[in-house]
């Protein structure tokens, strides 16, 4: 799939081209320029993604919960526009710095507010956090529009992977490199999945390990925004997928949550390319769709499960 991505476009790049012409044609600078950084930086984030939202479901102690359904996601555009306000000409490393310390605010005030209110249902999870990235969002919105930045909280917010070229993808490697980190401390993460009383039991730190899954989840989250923009539902369709083959284990769930990620996500940004060729349907709109439909039929198995 990620051969087939190279050569998927408006600009024809074939085999054949890039042969008659050589290393310094035009089809070889725009796959170096183009379609090989996007190709990496889809890989990257869904990775990432998958990742991060395998481990808010372990430290949510929920199936239904991802970076878009707890805050996190909208924190981290709360963040950006706080950064275009108060600095518009910080580099993009300030960005994603600000957008995770959002982030990471958000994912904590979600975790607060589920240990005050009590749960009869576990759908009831994901529904207190799609209500508190509808406030975040909400103000959001409103500040951008009274500021007259909403175009451009918009464009940094939608998931688009279009603009993606060399020297502008690159801060995904430290999602990357956070992926790699969450699969290192999995068992822990496994451990702290089980609450907090037994994670103690068996001598865990609990709040240590909430403490560096919550900066994993708000970095990935950060790194994707300020990249390429929110991904709706990703992290919670994908860790599902895994779970219902492989179970809850995390260390042996995370390569596979990669795979499944990378692939997934590199699939809807494929046929958002191909779907109205020659226009371009943003990756975000894809999985939002894709995602949702998914969502809804991981909802409907548990009914009936539980039924």
């Amino acid at each position: 799939m990620a051969v087939v991505s190279l050569f998927v476009g408006v600009g024809t790049v074939t085999p054949a081209r890039l042969l008659a012409e050589g290393p310094e044609g035009p089809a070889m600078q725009l796959l170096l320029v183009s379609r090989l950084p996007r190709t990496i930086a889809v890989l990257l984030a869904g990775m990432a993604i998958g990742v991060a939202g395998l481990l808010m479901q372990l430290l949510a102690r929920n199936r239904f919960v991802e970076p878009s359904t707890a805050g996190t996601a909208e924190s981290a555009s709360l963040g950006l526009l706080a950064v275009m306000v108060l600095a518009p000409e910080a580099p993009i490393l300030v960005k994603m710095l600000v957008a995770a310390g959002f982030a990471l605010a958000g994912t904590a005030l979600f975790l607060a507010i589920l240990r005050q209110v009590p749960l009869r249902s576990v759908l009831m999870v994901p529904l207190l956090g799609l209500m508190l990235g509808g406030v975040i969002e909400a103000v959001t919105t409103f500040l951008a529009y009274r500021m007259d930045l909403l175009q451009s909280v918009n464009a940094w917010t939608a998931g688009d992977f279009s603009g993606v070229l060399e020297g502008r993808y690159e801060l995904l490697w430290v999602a990357f490199a956070l992926t790699v980190l969450a699969w290192f401390a999995a068992d822990r993460f496994t451990v702290a999945g089980m609450g907090e009383d037994v994670a103690t039991s068996l001598g865990l730190d609990h709040r240590r390990v909430l403490a560096m899954g919550l900066f994993i989840v708000a970095m990935v989250t950060a790194t994707v925004v300020v990249t390429v923009g929110m991904v709706p539902f990703f992290g919670l369709v994908v860790p599902n997928l895994v779970a219902m083959a492989m179970g809850d284990h995390a260390r042996r769930a995370i390569p596979w949550i990669a795979v499944l990620g990378g692939m997934l996500l590199l699939a809807c940004d494929m046929l958002g390319r191909v779907i109205r060729f020659p226009y371009e349907i943003p990756v975000g709109t894809i999985v939002g769709v894709v995602g949702a439909a998914l969502f809804l039929a991981l909802l409907f198995r548990r009914q009936a499960r539980l039924g």
